[in-house]
């Protein structure tokens, strides 16, 4: 199965709440969701797992095995959306999810949220700022 592809944060949202099946990965670090906020996945009946992509020791070497703990099987026909900060490390994931057989795997654009703007700040783009259900932990 080849990698499904990107979606706004929009369609993203549109997914997860139309498909019950699909699973929101939030793969930024622990440090970001404490301090950045998380999606808020009340509204998906708790259909969202934390699962760091690289932590501050490097790339997580468990990476699968987590999604495996999440609930995710390789082969199952379950779709996946991957969300980072800008949406750069959640494209990674959601290849190496796709090679590791989970999936289909879909990449968020512009993360939670976004790139550094002009002004030197993120929080111009993305989950947040398209106003989409967030939290703080």
């Amino acid at each position: 199965m080849p990698y499904a592809g990107d979606l706004t944060p929009q369609q993203a949202w549109d997914l997860l709440t139309t498909d019950e099946s699909a699973l929101l990965v939030d793969v930024r670090t622990d440090g970001e969701w404490r301090t950045i906020g998380v999606p808020d996945a009340s509204e998906l009946g708790g259909r969202a797992a934390f699962v760091e992509w690289v932590t501050p020791a490097g790339p997580n070497p468990d990476f699968l095995a987590d999604l495996a703990r999440a609930g995710l099987t390789p082969g199952e026909e379950r779709p996946v959306v991957f969300l980072c900060r800008s949406g750069v490390r959640s494209v990674a994931a959601a290849q190496a999810a796709t090679a590791a057989g989970f999936g289909p795997s879909y990449n968020v654009l512009q993360g939670f949220e976004g790139d550094v703007g002009l002004d030197g700040q993120r929080g111009h783009s993305g989950w947040r700022a398209d106003g989409l259900p967030w939290r703080e932990l």
